[in-house]
């Protein structure tokens, strides 16, 4: 299906999102929609699959008009948008969540459902059993289901939202895989969002660069990386470099631990994290990397063995007493654990500032206003968070962290943010690591986690391997190692 924006506009209080954008997409191409955050991305896809109304401006499909306010309606129209989130129900099974929101859904066939499911998977070489509940699935098993979901609806525009966010690389070339053979094969046309321009590289026909609101450049590929960044930012970034600084003495340390998940355990743990260390952990969805970091901030009881934070025996206490010896959590899911929708950013910092048991509302605002400042937060302090774009909420997040903790323990800490945002944010994350805050941190991009990391650990179904210079690796034995190739010893 052929689409074509023309003069698309949307104002929120302060804020010209979408200011005057117009450009289309042919049927069988892949565009990346790209943009620092804060740019109207997201924004201009909402208005496109009908999750929020354009103020003025038109959509064309196959060049004729139309005008949808609600996703069913855009899904009817043919356009269906696959959230960096995926809108499923965690209660449902796969095969339940497939058929919601069809036609006659309330009373379905079960077995006309299960070859409907069968055949979907079979064509894409996804592997979904229908009676498993949604919470047991990974991220990118959900969004395998949520793009069936899609396709048995009948879409034929697909927009995506960070799809490769939390997903591991086997993953994610399953994905890229599915999503060529939608284009080529079945002629969809595919919108792409995304921060990581590797990604955009290796899969799109096209890309748009939006910047603060406006169109201000498109271009076919193949594009170099530099020429992307240069159209998102005016220019290109400087390499990026870390200093190497002395450590300082064990701020935590496990001991024998054993961490038991749903999928995984991870046995006879030892490790001690020393001040101003930087450990990045690496490894397929589900390996093992999120048991360890949420031990270590007290959001996981080992099953035996000791966490000691400062000498202390922490095993089996809760986040708060971890969080009073000076260990702070960020998660990965913003609004599911780390913020609260409803609640506005002024209220966040209020939560945060203190154990008082009444707030001082004028000075709770004024450090609101200091932090919004700091962190460039593109939103204001009587903003409500849910209102702010994925990448706004990840530098909130990182703005309710303590200024000089002990250990900050981080899940995918750039999250959702652009090349220089990401830039930005470890800036201030060493900024502590030169004052003696340890820092232990999950990511998917591993070009992060070389970057930035003292120290490696790699997890391969719960085994653990340990990169003890992160330095004299590269991203190739890295890649290989997070496919279960312990086989290789450091020297």
């Amino acid at each position: 299906m052929d689409i074509e924006l023309r003069h698309i506009h949307k104002r929120f209080p302060g804020v010209h999102a979408n200011n005057d954008i117009s450009f289309s997409v042919k049927s069988g191409r892949i565009v990346g929609v790209l943009g620092e955050n804060g740019a109207g991305k997201s924004t201009l896809m909402k208005i496109l699959s009908g999750y929020q109304p354009a103020d003025s401006g038109d959509i064309l499909l196959d060049g004729a008009r139309t005008a949808y306010h609600r996703p069913e309606a855009a899904i009817a129209a043919g356009i269906g948008m696959l959230q960096q989130d995926p809108l499923d129900v965690p209660a449902f099974t796969v095969l339940e969540n497939l058929v919601y929101g069809q036609p006659g859904a309330m009373v379905f066939s079960r077995s006309a459902a299960q070859k409907q499911l069968r055949e979907l998977c079979g064509r894409f070489g996804f592997a979904l059993d229908p009676e498993t509940p949604i919470s047991s699935l990974s991220i990118g098993q959900r969004q395998q289901l949520e793009i069936l979901r899609l396709l048995a609806l009948g879409i034929k525009t697909l927009i995506l939202d960070e799809p490769t966010t939390g997903i591991s690389a086997e993953q994610k070339t399953l994905l890229f895989d599915t999503l060529r053979a939608l284009a080529k094969t079945d002629g969809m046309s595919i919108l792409l969002v995304s921060h990581k321009l590797e990604d955009v590289i290796a899969l799109c026909d096209e890309v748009v660069v939006l910047r603060t609101g406006k169109l201000v450049g498109a271009a076919e590929m193949p594009v170099t990386k530099g020429a992307i960044v240069s159209l998102m930012f005016g220019q290109e970034l400087a390499p990026q470099t870390r200093e190497r600084i002395t450590l300082g003495d064990p701020v935590m340390s496990l001991d024998k631990v054993v961490l038991r998940g749903k999928r995984v355990t991870v046995e006879d743990l030892t490790l001690h994290i020393r001040a101003g260390e930087v450990i990045g952990l690496a490894g397929l969805d589900g390996s093992g990397q999120e048991l360890i970091v949420r031990a270590c901030a007290g959001l996981l009881k080992p099953h035996h063995g000791a966490i000691r934070v400062g000498g202390q025996d922490m095993s089996g206490r809760p986040y708060r007493e971890f969080l009073r010896c000076g260990v702070a959590f960020g998660a990965a899911g913003r609004l599911e654990e780390g913020l609260i929708a409803g609640l506005t950013l002024t209220e966040h910092i209020a939560l945060t500032s203190g154990d008082e048991a009444f707030v001082n509302w004028t000075s709770a605002r004024e450090l609101t206003e200091t932090q919004l400042k700091l962190y460039n937060v593109r939103g204001r302090a009587g903003d409500q968070i849910e209102k702010l774009s994925g990448g706004n909420q990840q530098r909130v997040l990182m703005a309710l962290l303590p200024q000089k903790p002990v250990a900050l323990v981080l899940e995918q800490p750039t999250r959702g943010l652009d090349v220089d945002s990401a830039r930005w944010i470890w800036q201030q994350l060493l900024l502590r690591r030169a004052g003696g805050t340890a820092i232990v941190f999950t990511s998917p991009d591993l070009d992060e986690v070389v970057a930035y990391s003292d120290r490696i650990l790699v997890l391969y179904a719960g085994q653990v391997y340990e990169i003890p210079d992160a330095s004299a690796t590269t991203i190739d034995e890295l890649g290989s190692l997070i496919g279960g190739d312990f086989q290789r010893k450091a020297q």
